[in-house]
């Protein structure tokens, strides 16, 4: 996808959009110096566009009994096809995992999970992640503090 070209009402739009996803069009027109048709039909365009992916609720995993996050870095076995597709697909289905990026540098993947303590991650390891074909070798960091944890990029404003 190519970039496009945010002015800067655009990009105030898309920070208090990032910042408060339930902000209704007439608070956000407001807050940006904008009238309520105009800022709605930008938000509308910068959605037909993709800039604006979709909306959703941001769930606290340890209100919800996760109460550790683990980022465990993955090398398969092999790169072809059919390993690649399959180590996706059981990402895709397990509920403990947030996030999967696949890197450069020595390990494959990088994937977030979060849950229940060290007894929690040592099932999760056995009951899911080991059972996985095609892993070759993970290595695991438990997160001790979250310093930033932006759930959209923002480009800063020039």
């Amino acid at each position: 996808m190519d970039a496009i070209q945010l002015d800067r009402i655009d990009r105030k739009i898309l920070a208090t959009l990032a910042e408060d996803g339930r902000i209704s069009n007439a608070a956000l027109a407001q807050k940006i110096g904008l009238s309520p048709g105009p800022c709605w039909q930008r938000v509308r365009r910068l959605e037909q566009v993709g800039v604006i992916e979709g909306y959703r609720a941001i769930l606290n995993p340890a209100a919800m009994g996760a109460s550790e996050v683990v980022l465990i870095e993955v090398i398969l076995e092999r790169h072809d096809d059919e390993i690649v597709e399959t180590f996706g697909r059981a990402m895709q289905q397990m509920p403990e995992v947030l996030e999967v990026h696949l890197t450069t540098g020595e390990y494959d993947y990088l994937i977030k999970v979060a849950v229940d303590g060290t007894r929690g991650y040592e099932e999760f390891l056995r009951t899911r992640l080991y059972r996985v074909p095609g892993i070759r070798h993970s290595r695991s960091s438990f997160v001790l503090r979250s310093l930033k944890n932006a759930q959209a990029f923002v480009a800063p404003l020039p």
